[in-house]
């Protein structure tokens, strides 16, 4: 077997699951060349992935961030502000500064919120039509959730979208743009969060940045500067991970007509259906942690400063812990996926995206009477993000 789970060409044609399955039975705790010339540790058993999400102490998210490439100095340190690569103690009381937005009681009183958004998303088409579903529907809802909670002016959306798109595909040629783009795009980002945060500082707001700034941590309030990094995260989770659920599990759907069927008629259970959409389509095919001492896993030895690559997208197919893997099951129950990661780095929107989701697809049953696929859809050229760029649908609405 020729292994390269590294090359964004890898993913072209959706998540490379007989390099994954090798992997799994031959070689789980996989040494990898990287093109720069140094090389990193791959996970693709769903235990292996547990382990190392659960010892911060040994496998640090701060010391090399959580990408397997290395950052520039300058977005390194910015990047080290952000939740997902600090190590504790910096990492838990921000995060519990944040969490309180995700509440299962402010996740509530938010639902009539995210469901007006998307009535207004839904209600822009209103003849039959043929659409991107991805740029036309599955990713006007989140961006626009998450910039409500931030109070964003609306005519800064799509610039919050682009800038995350930069980060995110930058080796897609249709999405990305040269490494100068990118970077310039991550400091702009982080330069209107701070330039946000300044206006809310002591302004007296409820807006989630109004909540962040003004919060004290370790005795001392979120500076600017903190919040910059922060900001960078929440826009580009808040867009990139939902838009990537909501489009690829409607394509599975539709590749299942009697699915999408029940689903239409038996909304209540589009929480387990969810669910399954997270396992199979799994948003965000890896993060990265870096070890801290000398150690080992599965009986092989790791060495302090190895990159170790918890590959998500491969610990989701496990048969050690999924009942026939490769099949799409919207009833499957339990499901212990890991498409939000898992430990004290479980990503903090979790439960938003589920709710996003739910609401879109309620709203879209309501809106359209009918979808059909119209072409064949396109993945994004990434290591890193697993979702589609184009996926042709026509739509009837009711």
């Amino acid at each position: 077997m020729d292994i390269d789970v590294y090359s964004p060409d890898s993913y072209t044609a959706g998540i490379p699951h007989h390099q994954f399955t090798w992997l799994r039975e031959n070689d789980p705790v996989h040494w990898h060349e990287h093109p720069q010339g140094y090389g990193y540790w791959v996970l693709t058993r769903h235990a292996d992935v547990l382990k190392v999400s659960r010892d911060f102490k040994t496998f640090s998210a701060e010391q090399g961030f959580v990408m397997v490439d290395d950052l520039p100095p300058d977005i390194l340190d910015m990047a080290r502000n952000q939740l997902l690569g600090m190590d504790p103690p910096k990492h838990g009381p921000l995060r519990r500064a944040v969490i309180t937005r995700f509440t299962s009681r402010m996740l509530a009183e938010l639902e009539p919120k995210v469901r007006g958004i998307a009535r207004e998303v839904m209600a822009q088409i209103s003849e039959p039509t043929e659409v991107n579903f991805v740029e036309s529907l599955a990713g006007d809802l989140p961006t626009a959730v998450i910039c409500s909670m931030l109070e964003i002016p609306r005519d800064k959306w799509s610039q919050i979208r682009r800038w995350s798109d930069l980060q995110t595909s930058s080796t897609d040629p249709d999405l990305g743009g040269t490494s100068e783009e990118v970077t310039q795009a991550t400091i702009d980002m982080g330069t209107y969060g701070f330039e946000l945060a300044m206006q809310r500082k002591d302004a007296g707001g409820d807006d989630l940045i109004s909540l962040l700034i003004n919060q004290e941590v370790e005795g001392h309030l979120v500076t600017e500067t903190e919040f910059a990094s922060l900001f960078v995260q929440l826009t580009v989770a808040g867009n990139e991970t939902t838009r990537g659920l909501i489009s690829s599990g409607m394509h599975e759907l539709l590749q299942r007509p009697a699915l999408l069927q029940r689903l239409r008629e038996r909304q209540e259970e589009l929480p387990l259906a969810i669910e399954e959409m997270l396992r199979w389509t799994c948003p965000l095919h890896y993060f990265r942690r870096t070890a801290t001492t000398d150690t080992e896993i599965a009986g092989q030895k790791i060495s302090a400063g190895d990159r170790v690559v918890m590959m998500y997208s491969a610990a989701n197919f496990d048969p050690a812990v999924f009942d026939r893997p490769m099949e799409f099951d919207i009833r499957r129950d339990p499901n212990p996926h890991l498409a939000f990661g898992h430990g004290i780095h479980l990503c903090l929107g979790a439960n938003l995206a589920r709710l996003e989701a739910r609401v879109f697809f309620e709203e879209f049953f309501n809106h359209f009477a009918a979808i059909e696929a119209s072409g064949d859809p396109v993945f994004i050229r990434s290591n890193s993000i697993h979702g589609f760029k184009e996926m042709p649908v026509r739509l009837t609405p009711a």
